[in-house]
């Protein structure tokens, strides 16, 4: 059974434990919440700073505010420069690096397990005591516009772009690009920036997740130290901030306005973006159901069943019989109170209708006809295979601690995880496939126009 992840001040649980490897999480002082797993058979570890703030919480004025911190955090503290940041993990091997979502953002390492103290303490220096100095601000604003100017030369970025403001909304805090805008980028100030760093990068939000040969105590104990260092106000008896609502997000309709789940399916939405491409890069795509929501495995069996693989209906349908595309496969993206679906495909604009026409055609027919108890067995192997492989790496399981804490507020073991997908039925899939198929009515083209 799944382990509520409480947000009682002071808590201590330990989530698993099997043949000397322990799963740990503690509330400590300040709110914050720490999470490990040990695991004896390796001499690395990887830590993770997650704060449940993303492009989704920004006020207007803040606008790119998240993503600009991700950068500036690298950019030094009033003990360590920038340069001695990269040289600490440079000359131990290690790796390091951050990442900006529309609900959180990370900053994490992998390193030896010797050097696990100094990356503890560096990545709790970045994030108690980043400068965020003018001049850095400055020059990393046209760091970050090259970075958005780079995406908009990448078709499949502009177009899952396109489809995720088109589904969520591009008048919507969820429904804007996480990197912000040239414009965004643009207007935000550096006390903008630094007034969202103040509100958001406090104890009460920090989730830290460590996963390989650690110990939760000493962890725990250094974590403590140099966040104290770095002048948190670190309170016995103070809770978490609450997780997000899982509830509250209102999907476009095609006139603009925001009423819900069902909006979308009245009418649909087109966009046509020009570029100077050899392919028509196509998506499909429409509302899917939340992170939380216990029919995400039937929803993932469906999409693996759709385009999941080279044995997958549509890369079969389209590339293997056809040969009308090279690149073909299915999506999802899931948040607290909202979810998308998608389907993409790259082929020559000559081809575009064609394959639009099989992408919906396919998603309809497994809506229609479900499938047979072989076709469950295959893909049920498959993402078990799947999981038990990207477990291997310790990042993954750092980061699949993260979500256990910050979106589903409850704990799986991998063997209960498998078991929940192996209660996925047939039926179950065909229904998710039904609300899918109702649900695809966004379409983005992106590249030439015409039929050469």
């Amino acid at each position: 059974m799944p382990v509520s992840l409480d947000l009682t001040a002071g808590l201590d649980q330990v989530l698993h434990e099997q043949e000397g490897a322990f799963t740990r999480r503690s509330i400590l002082p300040g709110g914050v919440r720490l999470l490990t797993e040990r695991d004896p058979g390796v001499r690395s570890a990887s830590v993770g700073f997650w704060l449940p703030v993303g492009s989704r919480d920004e006020k207007p004025e803040h606008a790119g505010s998240t993503h600009f911190l991700e950068h500036l955090l690298f950019k030094g503290t009033p003990t360590r420069s920038a340069l001695d940041i990269a040289r600490a993990f440079d000359e131990v091997g290690g790796e390091s690096n951050a990442v900006t979502a529309k609900e959180h953002t990370c900053y994490y390492a992998r390193v030896r397990s010797v050097d696990l103290p100094m990356a503890l303490a560096t990545l709790a220096d970045m994030v108690t005591s980043a400068s965020i100095a003018s001049d850095a601000f400055t020059t990393e604003r046209e760091v970050i516009l090259e970075e958005l100017a780079m995406a908009e030369d990448d078709p499949t970025d502009v177009g899952h772009e396109a489809l995720i403001a088109s589904v969520l909304g591009e008048g919507t805090t969820l429904g804007r690009p996480v990197g912000g805008t040239p414009a965004t980028i643009n207007d935000v100030s550096v006390e903008s920036v630094r007034e969202h760093y103040r509100a958001h990068y406090v104890g009460a939000n920090l989730v830290v997740t460590a996963v390989g040969d650690v110990d939760h105590d000493e962890v725990a104990a250094m974590l403590l130290e140099n966040l104290a260092k770095g002048g948190w106000k670190l309170n016995s008896g103070e809770a978490p901030r609450p997780r997000r609502a899982q509830q509250g997000f209102a999907y476009p309709t095609a006139s603009g306005e925001n009423r819900g789940v069902e909006a979308l399916k009245a009418g649909a939405v087109t966009k046509r973006l020009v570029r100077e491409t050899e392919q028509t890069h196509l998506f499909l795509g429409g509302p899917a159901i939340p992170a939380w929501d216990e029919r995400r495995h039937s929803l993932s069996v469906a999409m693996a069943i759709l385009g999941g693989g080279m044995s997958s209906r549509l890369f079969q349908e389209v590339r293997e019989k056809r040969g009308l595309a090279y690149s073909v496969y299915g999506f999802t993206a899931a948040y607290r109170d909202a979810g998308l679906a998608g389907l993409y495909a790259a082929c020559r604009p000559m081809n575009a209708e064609q394959v639009a026409k099989l992408l919906l055609e396919e998603t309809q027919r497994l809506a229609r006809d479900g499938i047979e108890r072989e076709e469950l067995a295959r893909t049920l192997g498959h993402i078990s295979g799947s999981m038990a492989l990207s477990l291997e790496d310790t990042q993954s399981r750092m980061a699949r601690l993260a979500t256990a804490e910050l979106v589903l507020g409850s704990y799986r073991t991998v063997d209960e995880a498998l078991e929940a997908f192996h209660g996925v039925t047939r039926e179950s899939v065909r229904e998710i496939a039904s609300e899918v198929a109702s649900a695809l009515r966004v379409r983005v083209d992106v590249g030439r126009t015409g039929t050469a």
